[in-house]
């Protein structure tokens, strides 16, 4: 699917006009709701990334009609508001798909997989990166790191979590999404539109039948340190190098709670080491 330079944000020299304003019954619609977000800060300009993620899910993307609006009812520049509309990459600057569908490409996700679904998704759904698939269904991208590297390759839809991915898998997953069949994430409820998780993700209740109720979470190697800070867990066991022998205790299955890398295990320095000391230090130049 190709898109116009207009589309892409690429400007061809000539002025913009002034955007053109919502019709009235959406803008007081779009005016009641801002008025409920507003009122959850003491500075109303603190209410600047919800109300465009409101924005964003009456028309699928973040427009400049979108951005006057905020403008309007904050009394700040359409300069500040397109300041961080352009900052986060969560808000869309045209439009796209009902589901955008994130392959991660950072390292740990890459080398797992992550480079190989991305490749066959591009061929399977016939579109680049950014691009949209003709049905208007599946926006395709690659993103950085979602923090949930225990779970590589990971996928995201509409920010919802797909853990543990395959090449077969994702396309089993588009094809779903494509046909309208009922599609639930590895962690979380029932998939919803982007539109419908944008105006979620601006404050108002998700009204999906037992979304509230369903749930997940990292896994265990995420979650360990926080276990350790309430107390909940015991220390993590330090590993020696490979081929040193154990100092105390029998060897044993490791926990989950565990550190399994030699790479952790505390090694001689000339601080703890008499027989090695590293000398002064040299004075720069010398």
């Amino acid at each position: 699917m190709t898109t116009s330079s207009s589309e892409r944000g690429v400007s061809l020299g000539m002025p913009q006009l002034p955007a053109p304003a919502y019709p009235d019954d959406v803008r007081a619609r779009l005016e009641t709701d801002a008025r409920e977000v507003i009122a959850r800060y003491p500075d109303s300009r603190s209410a600047l990334l919800p109300l465009l993620h409101l924005v964003q899910a009456e028309e699928g993307h973040v427009t400049r009609t979108g951005m006057q609006f905020c403008a309007d009812v904050l009394g700040l520049t359409t300069a500040e508001v397109t300041a961080v509309a352009t900052f986060y990459t969560m808000y869309r600057r045209r439009p796209s798909g009902d589901y955008q569908v994130g392959v991660c490409t950072n390292t740990l996700c890459a080398v797992m997989g992550g480079d190989a679904i991305f490749e066959e998704l591009q061929e399977h759904l016939g579109v680049g990166n950014g691009e949209t698939t003709d049905d208007g269904k599946v926006t395709l991208e690659h993103i950085e790191c979602n923090a949930a590297c225990d779970f590589a390759p990971v996928v995201m839809v509409n920010w919802e979590f797909f853990d543990n991915q395959t090449p077969a898998s994702a396309k089993s997953l588009v094809d779903d999404l494509r046909a309208g069949r009922p599609v639930t994430p590895t962690r979380g409820a029932r998939m919803c539109t982007f539109k419908e998780t944008a105006r979620v993700l601006a404050g108002f209740p998700d009204e999906r039948e037992g979304a509230v109720e369903s749930g997940g979470s990292a896994g265990p190697a995420s979650l360990i340190g926080l276990k350790l800070a309430k107390g909940e867990a015991s220390p993590a066991r330090v590993v020696h190098p490979r081929g040193e022998a154990a100092r105390t205790g029998a060897p044993h299955d490791p926990s989950p709670t565990e550190h399994l890398s030699s790479h952790d295990a505390p090694q001689d320095t000339s601080a703890s080491d008499p027989a090695h000391p590293a000398g002064p230090t040299a004075e720069e130049g010398e």
